[in-house]
């Protein structure tokens, strides 16, 4: 690996591989953000466990919102970030793990009631007790915002700013994971009024996600210029640590979304079988009219 790198990424310079596990990126100011939300939780969570267990987040739920932010934590400040430095494949890793695993948890987890029982007491944190289904209520907006951000930031010229810029770099993971958990919510918390929608956006979602997967994988050169002198020490070549990239992103985003799809369409499909027919309607009514 040529030691002359061009750019002074967040994440720091590629690591070699006998010192990758050294290369925690302990940034205060991202340490202390992610405690702070746990702390947040914590205060929350005990204060409707003293005044109003109604809001309560069951044990399951708990469970998801510590998931979801120790995957979110280690995706962050782990050797994976530096090591997305020297390899494309661990950026893409790193980014599966923040869209596709640690956003659907937290979502799932609804830790909106403790945090703002945290700072406006249990009280009054009944008000985000559940947003009304109405608000979630268009998840084609939000599979196409997602798609616009992940395609955006898989291009060559962006992907290449986020290592000449902390600002650029931040910015990627903050409108990653923000359209991913709106994407997540309406996919996750949809009402039967909205099912249709949620089934197309998972089924548009596994569309995108696999077609950018594959372009990324089947590409006949290299891409991403930050990785072209940073792979050797790992035994890839920058094609093939390309391609390995693509294949993480085209296989796990491809089945979070599909797995999601196919669940909404059993659902769809229960109702419809549960719904009555017109005949069945009209047959009920005949019966039900007395005879004269």
């Amino acid at each position: 690996m040529s030691t002359a790198y061009a750019w002074s990424p967040y994440c720091g310079t590629p690591p070699f591989p006998a010192a990758l596990w050294t290369t925690w990126r302990l940034d205060p100011t991202l340490v202390g953000v992610l405690l702070a939300i746990a702390v947040l939780y914590c205060v929350g969570y005990r204060r409707l466990q003293r005044d109003d267990a109604g809001l309560l987040p069951t044990r399951w739920q708990v469970c998801a919102a510590l998931g979801g932010w120790l995957i979110a934590s280690l995706a962050l400040v782990s050797p994976l970030c530096p090591l997305s430095v020297a390899l494309f494949a661990a950026r893409s890793a790193q980014h599966v793990l923040l869209t596709m695993l640690a956003a659907p948890l937290l979502v799932l987890a609804r830790p909106a009631a403790c945090l703002a029982a945290a700072f406006v007491g249990a009280g009054r944190a009944c008000t985000v007790r559940a947003e009304p289904e109405s608000s979630l209520r268009t998840p084609l907006s939000a599979a196409a915002a997602f798609a616009v951000s992940i395609w955006i930031w898989h291009m060559p010229a962006p992907y290449t700013a986020t290592f000449q810029s902390t600002a650029v770099y931040w910015l990627m993971h903050a409108s990653l994971i923000g359209t991913s958990l709106w994407l997540w919510q309406t996919l996750l918390r949809t009402s039967n009024e909205s099912l249709p929608g949620s089934m197309l956006a998972g089924i548009a979602s596994t569309v995108q996600m696999g077609l950018l997967g594959a372009l990324i994988t089947l590409a006949p050169r290299p891409l991403y210029e930050p990785h072209w002198l940073t792979t050797d020490a790992w035994g890839l070549a920058p094609l093939q640590d390309q391609q390995l990239g693509g294949v993480i992103m085209w296989v796990c985003g491809c089945t979070g979304f599909l797995v999601v799809a196919l669940f909404d369409m059993g659902r769809a499909l229960a109702q419809t079988a549960l719904r009555p027919t017109a005949a069945t309607v009209r047959m009920r009514a005949t019966a039900q009219t007395p005879s004269r």
